[in-house]
């Protein structure tokens, strides 16, 4: 789904710069929580297009004009390069059968309708089969399940844990199971249609009306005005149901969700909620409270339907889900859902998109979720900050109004949704996320994520049709031009690379496997920051510092996010931290620890520490004491 439309930015920080508290007393931030074993990164993959090595690029090409990507191109060694850049789990985007155009009939698959499909090669948020798999994906289509599966093995074998999506908002318009398990009948098989909303219809309708396709406009068709049979302005649905993202139009406009449908959890047009709620203080229960709670419940039957959705793939080996708009869902669905899921595997990833602040700790503890996009303040106060206009200065309240759910904010750059570093319409230049990435990877105990190329500095400026640029197109068959120079002709070794793609993809593979080997990060964090940004002269607020620590190691990190400057200052280390640390000397060494070519000393005078610091521009330093 195309986020780009529906995004409400909520820059909720309830942090003023004016109370913070000076660092030279004990401060809430100091973490004391139990430390983890090891932090976690995800590689977010768009399935289709990781080995597809044609360079065509025709906007609205076909599957055979401009290529794609299959299971089988993640071979044991693409697998091997991806788990060394320093990941622990891989999301496989696209995975679940989805809408698409190409003709898949000789298989058994009808085919889909460009009317109710964004693009050529559909959104992979518009599932058209939940119990299989991308028919484009497979070598042998008729066996694409299988061929799935091989790869999850292979991921398994490489040390890889496998992320797929689950889209309970909504799903196609023309959902068909093909491969359902003995007993599953189809979302909507039993729905009574006379009524808008029952609690145990799948979907809302419309009685008495029938679907009608958006109206086009700014000189839109579907397929770039190619003339297909099935491309008529007409798509046979009645009653009409109500859309994905909520518009309840029997012909909704072209900016809504029109390729989906919206599944009933049993909320009523008015909001009734016909099901139980949590007791109060329940958020506080295990997941294996919350799955006694349900065990005797009726729920809607939706819930049921993608409760055995996500245990048929936990079943078949995944280990985890990325859910698609969470918050749209009710959260006592995922408490529901996610508790399901931890019975059956305890380590289960479940990851998900929230992105109102508010909604935050009722998804994570009501909810039962692991994780959610930390994207409305760190991401968007970051992504300013690269683009020159934002302030650090805005950062360190972001992880004091989180401190309590740190952990489960999950931080990212780029993904799906996202525009590319490197494009015209972000940072214009991959060099500029070096110290967001630093910070993004380090500044707390939660995973990090990148997406695939961002490691080469991919720019997604390709014209491929229904996709924008400046994003990598999720809708049409393309090349990815920097990540096929990583490709080298499925030789997956950066042959084809420049030496300035080489030395960025260098860059995040020392960033990420220090990240996953630190035992500081899994530790405590304190900022320094707005510490130093009223003590030293010198520093100002195109830089950030923060330290980090365990009983093990301990690291003062400092990134430089001004892309024209060098800076020279004095960095002060508060006495708080001088005294946690048990600091006895007064002259300590540290050494950074991406590149070892840098060490200095951290001089210790009147309990407050000092060190001398010539940082270049866009450099990092994560220095260790020694």
């Amino acid at each position: 789904m195309n986020k780009q439309y529906i995004y409400i930015i909520i820059l909720i920080f309830l942090i003023s710069f004016g109370c913070k508290k000076e660092a030279n007393s004990t401060p809430e931030s100091i973490s004391n929580k139990k430390e983890l074993k090891s932090k976690k990164v995800v590689y977010q993959v768009f399935t289709r297009l990781f080995g597809n090595t044609n360079t065509t690029n025709k906007a609205w090409g076909t599957i055979e004009e401009n290529g794609v990507g299959k299971f089988n191109d993640f071979t044991s060694k693409a697998l091997k390069e991806i788990k060394e850049l320093g990941v622990t789990h891989i999301w496989y985007t696209g995975v679940p059968h989805h809408d698409v155009i190409t003709d898949y009939t000789k298989y058994g698959i009808s085919n889909d309708d460009p009317d109710v499909v964004k693009g050529r090669a559909g959104s992979p948020y518009a599932v058209k089969d939940y119990y299989n798999v991308n028919p484009d994906l497979a070598k042998n289509p008729e066996n694409r399940l299988e061929e799935f599966k091989a790869l999850i093995e292979r991921s398994h074998e490489t040390g890889l844990k496998v992320i797929i999506d689950i889209v309970p908002n909504h799903i196609a318009r023309n959902y068909q199971g093909l491969t359902n398990p003995k007993g599953v009948k189809d979302f909507g098989a039993t729905d009574d249609k006379s009524v808008v909303y029952h609690v145990n219809n799948n979907f809302y309708y419309n009685p008495k009306e029938a679907f009608k396709v958006p109206i086009w406009e700014h000189d839109y068709s579907p397929l770039g005005k190619e003339n297909h049979p099935l491309a008529d302005g007409n798509f046979e649905e009645f009653p009409a149901k109500w859309t994905g993202n909520g518009s309840r139009l029997s012909q909704p406009n072209m900016g809504d969700w029109y390729e989906t449908v919206k599944i009933n959890y049993g909320i009523s047009p008015d909001g009734r909620k016909d099901f139980d709620t949590l007791p109060n203080g329940f958020e506080n229960e295990s997941y294996k409270k919350h799955f006694e709670f349900w065990k005797d419940k009726t729920v809607p039957s939706s819930w049921e339907k993608f409760k055995d959705i996500a245990l048929y793939w936990i079943e078949i080996g995944v280990d985890g889900f990325r859910y698609d708009m969470a918050e749209m869902v009710p959260v006592e669905f995922w408490s529901y859902m996610n508790s399901s899921i931890k019975m059956k595997n305890p380590e289960a990833f479940l990851l998900a998109e929230v992105y109102n602040p508010r909604l935050y700790r009722d998804y994570i503890k009501k909810g039962k979720m692991d994780y959610l996009y930390d994207k409305v303040q760190l991401y968007d106060t970051i992504k300013h900050i690269m683009q020159g206009y934002g302030k650090t200065d805005n950062i360190p309240p972001i992880q004091e109004d989180l401190k309590d759910i740190e952990h489960q904010m999950l931080h990212f750059l780029e993904n799906h949704d996202e525009q590319r570093i490197a494009s015209s319409g972000f940072a214009g230049d991959a060099k500029k996320g070096k110290p967001a990435m630093v910070v993004s990877a380090t500044i707390s105990t939660s995973p990090t994520m990148m997406y695939f190329a961002q490691e080469v500095g991919e720019d997604g400026s390709e014209e491929t049709g229904f996709g924008d640029p400046t994003r990598t197109s999720i809708f049409d068959y393309v090349g990815v031009p920097a990540h096929q120079r990583w490709v080298n002709n499925k030789q997956f070794d950066g042959g084809q690379l420049s030496d300035e793609e080489k030395m960025l993809r260098d860059f995040y593979k020392r960033l990420l496997n220090f990240t996953i080997n630190s035992s500081a990060l899994t530790g405590a964090y304190q900022d320094i920051h707005l510490y130093n940004r009223k003590h030293t002269e010198g520093y100002n607020d195109k830089v950030l510092s923060f330290v980090r620590w365990s009983d093990m190691e301990k690291l003062v990190i400092i990134s430089n996010f001004d892309s024209d400057n060098d800076y020279e200052f004095n960095l002060k280390i508060p006495k708080n931290i001088i005294d946690t640390w048990n600091l006895d000397k007064s002259k300590y060494k540290v050494e950074d620890q991406l590149y070892k070519q840098f060490s200095t000393d951290l001089i210790i005078e009147n309990g407050v520490g000092e060190i001398s610091v010539k940082i270049n521009s866009l450099e990092s330093f994560i220095l260790k004491l020694q």
